[in-house]
């Protein structure tokens, strides 16, 4: 089977997940632009780290045969340092109408605080003046809430529904995401948020339509193997392969293929590698040999 992994930060994942994630089957993921760990002070910091997600991440992915694609924005926790916030929304038209963007995000809430409304609803706005899909993060704690005021927020600016991919949800609020029209997309985590099991459950009863499963593998405790192995699972426990197809693969290619960025048909195709590449004179590399293989048509 074919991967596609619309959320995922592989600026924290090693080579060796890159080859894990090829060998398991991932053809291609998104890279959201999230909070790196600790509060960043300067609005250089985040021009070097949106520079990086458009040039090194996209070039060390590819030397795995892995099509790497990101989101822009300011996450929602660093929009409460509302002075450095405003620099860092003042980049959105630098960086995120570049190739190989297919969304504005991961935006939204954190602790939904009206600074984390007024960065989430300028960056909404700008989405929609540039046609672009939105990739919404949804609080922690107090999610439904959270969830709920996102989609009004949206609804208001007049973010179209079918351009608007709510990730980290859960039982609680999939009805919510689902009846508005918006995408559900669900992060795989091996012990919070939502595991394999869980969603294997919420596919069966709720069905394929507008579900995206995704890892957000990060820093943290996490696998970037999460959306092969619940799509594993999810064969084992007699989900239809079509709907496994969809909510690992096409659904995730229908969202955010709206961008115009994402070229299927190279995706279904064997990657060309070629780990002769160098990238501002570095090479993924560490003295092995390197890989060259030629593309090879679906």
């Amino acid at each position: 089977m074919r991967f596609f992994d619309p959320h995922i930060h592989v600026t924290s994942r090693t080579t060796d997940d890159l080859e894990a994630m090829a060998a398991a089957g991932v053809r291609g993921i998104i890279e959201p632009a999230f909070w790196v760990g600790q509060p960043r002070t300067r609005v250089g910091s985040f021009i070097d780290y949106f520079s990086s997600l458009l040039g090194w991440e996209r070039f060390r992915a590819s030397q795995f045969g892995i099509a790497h694609f990101c989101a822009i924005g300011l996450n929602s926790k660093e929009a409460n340092n509302e002075s450095l916030a405003r620099e860092v929304l003042s980049l959105l038209p630098r960086f995120a109408l570049k190739e190989g963007v297919v969304a504005v995000g991961e935006i939204g809430y954190d602790e939904i605080t009206d600074a984390e409304e007024r960065a989430y609803e300028h960056q909404l706005q700008f989405a929609k003046d540039h046609d672009m899909v939105v990739m919404v993060h949804s609080p922690h704690r107090d999610k439904k809430r959270g969830i709920i005021r996102s989609l009004e927020v949206a609804k208001n600016v007049g973010v179209p529904m079918e351009k608007l991919v709510i990730d980290h949800n859960n039982e609680e609020t999939v009805e919510d995401t689902l009846n508005a029209g918006a995408w559900a997309a669900f992060t795989i985590y091996p012990h919070t948020k939502m595991g394999s099991e869980r969603m294997v459950e919420i596919v069966k009863k709720y069905g394929p339509e507008r579900i995206i499963v995704d890892s957000s593998a990060d820093w943290g405790v996490s696998d970037p193997l999460s959306v092969p192995k619940t799509a594993k699972l999810m064969l084992e426990r007699g989900v239809d392969a079509k709907a496994v197809e969809l909510t690992t693969w096409q659904n995730a290619l229908d969202a955010y293929g709206q961008s115009g960025q994402i070229d299927v048909d190279a995706l279904l195709s064997k990657p060309a590698i070629d780990q002769t590449q160098l990238f501002s004179d570095n090479s993924v590399l560490r003295g092995q040999e390197p890989r060259v293989e030629e593309a090879v048509p679906n």
